[in-house]
């Protein structure tokens, strides 16, 4: 087995680490060096023991805010089991402090700092002149001398700690390797990669800040990368170039080579600046189908004194004019963030309201993280923020937002999470945002949860649809109104085997059939019957405005294994 190992822990088992990935085909040894990848949520004797089956003599953590606790407790261990181990660790929870980090974890030999692949490369030449390895007390001493002469790297050694010096970034990307020589589990994986690196902006709370370097992915070879993924019918490519759109011409070229040879498979997914997209990209995301493109967007705040301080742009009417220009056929996820400057619990309201304003496919109400050596590490230490020293370092209060407040908001993030970002209780809430407001009904729903103890304890999709439904007195709602509602979007969330007491189940199987039969007809009864359902409702839920509709009968058509991908609900007949 290679003698060095990049060693990845993901955040799940669908994730791919591209930093070990590219590092290692970079270095284009497959003899020196490999990489294995686990998740965080593996037990760490299954993670040591892939460890120590490798038998690795030199082994490189991939540190991220995410995995770091368990990163350390690894090294910690594998200097317990191969004590000639030489030990290292690379990626921005490491390289971002490099020095406090050596002091603080005893078991680390070294840090690679900044972009890793020519580092690591010359480690691999290091250690290959080693033949028998470098597994001796007396052969590790004289390969962490040899490191000296490597620039990107803190070393521990027996004089104190030694910084090797800077390590230049990579000119030019075309030198870096496709970093999935082979792809495996389409289906399953999420594929991430990189066109370009760095990012012009200087959002004071972003690591992405300290970059301002921006250097792109030569086109033609972008392209062949895309067509890579294409071809191998990957279910989901996330671009994680910090501002895709950044360069408006390259953006439109790459969107256009996908859109002409999609496999009508793949998802791609990009995080985007709103603010500046243009006239053409918006004409042109106009003629993308659905199923293609996604996007994440950073709203943060709706709040001006907030985005100034934070190094950016407080255009917000321009940034929500283009939102409103995104198609319906394009995903979009939008970003807030609580615990910024300037934000308290009522700015952070109307922040909320605006961002929901636009209906987006899923809204992440995030918290403020101070990660090490950004711009707001200094602000926050200088103005009064709390905030947990271990990562990920989440802001617990600041000068407008005590730390019940934002327990208040982690309620907040749940409640949207459960009845907005799933997806199962559009209908419903779509119905609650035009009469109660969306930050309103939040505020009233966390609440009432607390009162009955709803966010002490995880719960299942048919608890979250008894709970809205005993929600009572919502401010703005009608109640049978929103009951109605309720019974479409339970139903529409999938085939039932029973249903609950506040269910009010109206089935009719001969117009079952009949609606069958009127809708691509009957062809096998026991699946058809399956795979679809009936239901009649005092209102119509189909209708942009159900509380002014009549009655209404819907079909529903589940997703099968032969054609349907989604839920499909068929209006039969309705009165006005």
């Amino acid at each position: 087995m290679p003698g060095i190992l990049l060693a990845a822990l993901n955040a799940s088992y669908s994730h791919t680490n591209p930093a070990v990935r590219s590092i290692a085909c970079y270095a284009g040894r497959p003899q020196t060096i490999g990489f294995a990848e686990w998740t965080v949520n593996q037990p760490e004797p299954d993670v040591l023991r892939g460890i120590y089956e490798r038998r690795p003599e030199i082994i490189i953590f991939s540190a991220y805010i995410w995995n770091i606790s368990m990163a350390e407790r690894l090294s910690s261990a594998v200097k317990r089991i191969l004590p000639d181990c030489t030990v290292g660790f690379g990626g921005p929870e490491s390289g971002s402090h490099p020095e406090e980090f050596l002091q603080s974890e005893k078991s680390a030999d070294f840090v690679v700092c900044g972009e890793g692949e020519q580092t690591v490369s010359e480690i691999c030449a290091l250690y290959e002149l080693f033949p028998e390895g470098t597994g001796t007390p007396e052969k590790k001493t004289e390969f962490i001398s040899g490191l000296r002469n490597i620039d990107g790297l803190y070393l521990r050694t027996e004089s104190g700690l030694f910084f090797t010096g800077e390590r230049k970034p990579l000119c030019s990307l075309e030198a870096l390797p496709f970093a999935y020589p082979e792809i495996t589990e389409p289906e399953h994986r999420i594929y991430y990669y990189e066109s370009s690196r760095g990012c012009p902006f200087s959002c004071s709370y972003c690591m992405s800040s300290l970059d301002r370097n921006v250097r792109f992915m030569p086109l033609p070879r972008v392209y062949a990368d895309i067509q890579r993924f294409l071809d191998a019918g990957v279910r989901l490519v996330k671009f994680v170039d910090r501002t895709f759109n950044v360069n408006p011409e390259r953006c439109i070229s790459v969107w256009r080579y996908i859109l002409e040879h999609h496999n009508g498979r793949t998802m791609f997914h990009f995080e985007i600046e709103a603010e500046l997209l243009t006239e053409r990209l918006l004409d042109f995301l106009a003629e993308v189908p659905p199923g293609i493109m996604q996007f994440e967007i950073g709203v943060q705040s709706s709040c001006r004194k907030t985005l100034r301080a934070c190094g950016r742009s407080d255009n917000i009417e321009r940034l929500a004019e283009n939102i409103r220009r995104i198609p319906d056929s394009i995903h979009c996820h939008l970003d807030l963030i609580a615990g910024l400057p300037f934000e308290d619990l009522e700015t952070f309201a109307e922040s909320y309201d605006f961002a929901m304003s636009f209906r987006p496919d899923a809204l992440q109400l995030g918290f403020l993280k101070i990660l090490h050596g950004t711009g707001m590490e200094k602000f926050a230490a200088e103005n009064g923020w709390i905030w947990n020293p271990y990562p990920p370092y989440q802001t617990l209060a600041t000068p407008y937002l005590s730390y019940e407040n934002l327990n208040f908001l982690a309620d907040v993030e749940r409640i949207t999470d459960d009845f907005w970002n799933s997806g199962k209780f559009r209908a419903s809430m779509n119905y609650i945002g035009r009469k109660c407001g969306f930050w309103r009904f939040a505020e009233f729903a966390v609440n009432e949860g607390r009162k009955s103890g709803v966010f002490r304890d995880a719960h299942d999709e048919r608890f979250r649809f008894e709970f809205l439904h005993s929600l009572e007195n919502i401010p703005g709602c009608d109640g049978a109104v929103l009951k109605e509602l309720l019974r479409f979007d339970f139903i529409f969330s999938g085939k039932k085997g029973g249903f609950p007491g506040w269910y009010d189940h109206r089935y009719d199987k001969e117009r079952h059939r009949n609606a069958l039969t009127e809708n691509g007809g009957i062809r096998n009864a026991r699946l058809d019957f399956a795979y679809s359902d009936y239901e009649r409702f005092e209102i119509n839920p189909l209708s942009p405005l159900p509380e002014t509709s009549g009655a209404a009968e819907i079909l529903f058509l589940y997703p099968d294994r032969a054609e349907r991908r989604k839920t499909s609900a068929v209006l039969v007949s309705s009165e006005k």
